[in-house]
């Protein structure tokens, strides 16, 4: 009778160890990649209300918008006063008049403060507040914010609200719809940055902390068809309680470490991912 080969015998055996291990790594992927980092790099403690809420707005052909970046902590009252405090304007009304004002602005490089934005949509209601801060003379280049009032009282025991800064860099058409609108710089945390630096040096923030938004975002796409990037997290001021009062410095509550620990692994990996598509966008044909 003929022996079988050992190499015949072990040859099975060999394969289903490769396919265990290969499955294995792919169920250590998923739990890494799906549950353990989304849970580790999501927090509320400073406002448990917010979560569970959707991150993006919506446009008005429903597709995703402009995700949430800033929040506020405080009655309407007191986000106006803030944001006036902070030389920032609220937008005019979509009238035919403000759109013809809006057009002659960006034609003639005129001024116009209060210029008109489109609106968006979160959880089926248009944007409750808008404001915005001129770049330039005209209304082609603007720091801009839209607010939503999603909580009545927070964990302050006083309104929160939920925006979306961006800074529109220049007039063009929505990629999806051809309509005329803004195109937005990719980098909307340096606009949440903007916005939240320029209530803080107006005097009227307490305090200053983070939330997790929609999470870090590398290619990122909104409504009009513009890239942006994002480490996901939401920077929220808590205002002062009427127009008069004034605090010399606002208190920078802490996150927990490993979202510090996430927030600097993505700005490195973001630095040095731009620099290699830079080059690579220098040399592309036109």
């Amino acid at each position: 009778m003929s022996k079988t080969s050992p190499r015949h015998l072990t040859r099975p055996s060999r394969l289903s160890a490769c396919a265990l291990i290969l499955v294995a790594a792919l169920l250590a992927y998923g739990l890494l990649a799906y549950v353990a980092l989304p849970t580790a790099w999501t927090h509320y403690e400073h406002q448990k209300g917010l979560a569970g809420l959707p991150m993006v707005t919506r446009t008005a052909q429903d597709i995703p918008g402009d995700p949430m970046n800033v929040g506020l902590v405080g009655t309407k009252e007191d986000v106006l006063c803030a944001m006036h405090a902070a030389d920032w304007h609220p937008a005019d009304p979509i009238t035919l008049r403000s759109s013809l004002e809006i057009i002659g602005s960006v034609v003639l490089d005129r001024p116009y403060a209060q210029a008109p934005v489109s609106p968006l949509f979160y959880q089926g209601r248009r944007e409750d507040l808008a404001f915005e801060k001129a770049d330039g003379k005209s209304a082609d280049r603007r720091n801009h914010v839209r607010f939503w009032k999603v909580l009545s009282k927070g964990e302050e025991g006083r309104s929160v609200w939920l925006g979306a800064a961006t800074f529109d860099r220049g007039v063009g058409f929505n990629r999806f719809t051809g309509q005329v609108t803004h195109h937005i710089a990719a980098d909307i945390d340096a606009e949440r940055d903007f916005l939240t630096e320029a209530l803080m040096d107006a005097k009227v923030v307490e305090a200053v902390y983070e939330v997790t938004g929609i999470g870090p975002t590398l290619d990122g796409v909104n409504g009009g068809g513009d890239p942006y990037h994002t480490d996901g997290e939401i920077k929220i001021s808590r205002l002062v309680e009427g127009c008069g009062k004034r605090i010399d410095k606002a208190v920078e509550l802490t996150n927990p470490p490993v979202i510090d620990l996430k927030n600097a692994i993505w700005q490195n990996a973001v630095k040095a991912l731009l620099s290699r598509r830079a080059p690579a966008a220098s040399v592309a044909p036109d």
